[in-house]
């Protein structure tokens, strides 16, 4: 494991101002964050997804451009829309290089903001990337009947495991893989993935399933040790989920077949992490335990704050968004694991 502080050392860095009525911490330390372990999920956890990613594989994605290419700053950019499970029309944007050089794919997601916009910096060079809006969120997947605010969206369909909406997210992924390699063939070849916060949950549930896809990069991913996580404020959609288990405890047994942490144990590419010490939207200790349980080479950016502006954030970003596309650029890195 390579732990890479960003410029400043975060062990001289003084606590971060704040209002909130709880602590975004949460009392973890990098070592005690380092130490924050995954469920183990149910028995069927694993036969669960791949059903879910076998069907995935069988829909017609039916992937078109929807009106012309614009060309901004070398990259030519195009509205796009493809068909994901229960028949959901998504629609994103697909970004290449206009000097027409593709030697590798991206699937890019969004945070629980949504996405206005693609944002080509952050991609690789030589990459074709798909920058879906998922189902119910954004500007171009809203659903009727599916609330498109965080705290809303991620209740919805929370009763069974079979109708939560967070499945059809992921397969709104698989679906997007499907479409991209549809698209842009030269993209075929090596196949990433790039998630921030709700994306980087998403990916981390997607990602196990999926062989297309060779490396990946998730920044403060949600979604990490629900059982942890539902015992942390935050200002997120934790806290929707944290409210509804108060009110229902059964609905942990739901949650259990889409924690983020559980399901990195089946995570074998390389992956790359961001994760925040003090983030008061989605709590650190569940990214880390989607850190800490990846099941294959890993690389981990430690930030001082996630979803909370402070000081030098945003040379922090910068640092963040160079050292994951130096990771995805290929060949495949080689990260030394951790002994004990």
């Amino acid at each position: 494991m390579s732990t890479q502080p960003p410029t400043t050392d975060l062990g001289e860095l003084s606590p971060l101002p704040h209002d909130f009525p709880f602590d975004p911490t949460h009392g973890y330390d990098l070592r005690r964050l380092l130490a924050v372990k995954a469920p183990q999920g149910p028995d069927d956890f694993a036969d669960f997804w791949r059903e879910r990613h076998a069907h995935a594989l069988s829909i017609d994605t039916a992937p078109r451009i929807e009106g012309p290419w614009v060309t901004v700053d070398g990259i030519r950019v195009a509205d796009v829309t493809y068909t994901s499970a229960d028949g959901v029309r998504i629609g994103g944007w697909l970004t290449v290089p206009a000097d027409g050089r593709v030697t590798q794919g991206c699937v890019a997601t969004h945070g629980y903001g949504g996405r206005e916009a693609p944002a080509p910096w952050q991609s690789p060079p030589e990459t074709a990337t798909l920058w879906p809006c998922l189902r119910g969120l954004g500007t171009r997947s809203l659903l009727p009947g599916v609330p498109s605010k965080s705290a809303g969206h991620v209740l919805h369909g929370i009763g069974a495991r079979e109708s939560y909406l967070i499945g059809g997210c992921v397969a709104d992924v698989w679906c997007a893989a499907t479409a991209l390699r549809q698209l842009v063939p030269e993209a075929a070849g090596r196949l990433t993935y790039l998630g921030t916060s709700f994306g980087g949950g998403i990916g981390a549930l997607a990602l196990p399933w999926d062989g297309r896809f060779a490396a990946a990069g998730l920044t403060v991913p949600t979604f990490g040790n629900h059982p942890l996580r539902a015992t942390l404020p935050c200002t997120g959609s934790g806290e929707s989920v944290r409210t509804r288990l108060a009110e229902d405890p059964s609905v942990l047994d739901v949650l259990a077949y889409f924690d983020a942490a559980t399901a990195a144990r089946h995570i074998e590419i390389p992956v790359h992490v961001g994760a925040a010490l003090f983030d008061p939207h989605v709590p650190a200790p569940g990214q880390f335990a989607v850190h800490n349980a990846l099941g294959g080479p890993r690389e981990l950016l430690v930030l001082r704050a996630g979803h909370f502006d402070h000081p030098g954030e945003r040379a922090e970003t910068a640092a963040l968004e160079e050292a994951q596309r130096r990771f995805l650029s290929g060949p495949d890195p080689v990260v030394p694991r951790p002994t004990a």
